[in-house]
């Protein structure tokens, strides 16, 4: 027969986005998650990928990354847009816009522009060097 302990620890109400995303952060700060066990950084993740840990530390990221995917999309928009994965240089990869160019962006440095773009929720880069021919 189960008996309720009175001391057992119960989780406290709220949603999962309240783990991924604390409301105590900046509104146009990227921040990303740091397994306390293996160190390994990660992007809104409730278990670490690389030993499932879940003991997961925010931090603030600097903004900077790498272009290491990216393609053209132009399904379900006025115009097309570019829709690229980015190597943050903390080690996490997040997935976003980067604006200008279309297409030869892929190993180009980005900062992050604004947190959300207002209409998709999606994050915004901008280039750190542009090409000039």
């Amino acid at each position: 027969m189960y008996h309720h302990s009175g001391n057992a620890a119960h989780p406290a109400g709220g949603s999962a986005t309240d783990l991924l995303e604390p409301a105590s952060h900046e509104p146009e700060a990227l921040y990303f998650q740091r397994c306390t066990w293996c160190g390994t950084a990660m992007y809104q993740r409730v278990l670490c990928p690389a030993c499932r840990g879940s003991d997961l530390r925010p931090e603030r990221s600097d903004g900077t990354g790498t272009v290491r995917r990216s393609t053209v999309v132009h399904r379900y928009t006025p115009a097309a847009r570019n829709v690229s994965l980015i190597e943050m240089d903390e080690g996490f990869v997040v997935r976003g816009r980067v604006m200008g160019a279309l297409i030869g962006i892929h190993g180009s440095r980005v900062r992050l522009s604004t947190a959300r773009d207002p209409v998709r929720g999606e994050l915004v880069f901008k280039l750190l060097h542009e090409y000039r021919a």
